[in-house]
């Protein structure tokens, strides 16, 4: 833990190793904040990824006449709704992150 540079210094009584954590600096949290941000990026590209398999499989479907087209374009709207839902759910995560690593 020392030799990681990290900024913790570990004490130990014999029993347990207590590890103290410094104060967030404001630049830290805006760190974190950013960091934070990137991972709800790329959550919001994941889901957007199975977005496009999902109707590229519906096209497929379609093309081997296992569906029509009213059927493809149900699905391709019900497709949407839950990509909306989901990316709109990682976006009030993020809210809430930022604000509580904001909090002082």
């Amino acid at each position: 833990i020392m030799m990681s540079d990290l900024g913790l210094n570990p004490s130990n009584n014999g029993e347990v190793i207590r590890i103290p954590m410094p104060m967030l600096t404001e630049e830290t949290r805006k760190e974190m904040v950013k960091q934070a941000r990137a991972d709800a990026e790329h959550g919001k590209v994941s889901v957007r990824n199975a977005r496009r398999d999902a109707n590229s499989t519906l096209k497929d479907l379609l093309k081997e006449k296992d569906i029509n087209e009213d059927e493809e374009r149900f699905g391709e709207e019900e497709i949407q709704k839950l990509t909306d839902r989901y990316i709109a759910e990682i976006e009030k995560q993020l809210k809430a992150k930022e604000e509580d690593l904001m909090a002082v």
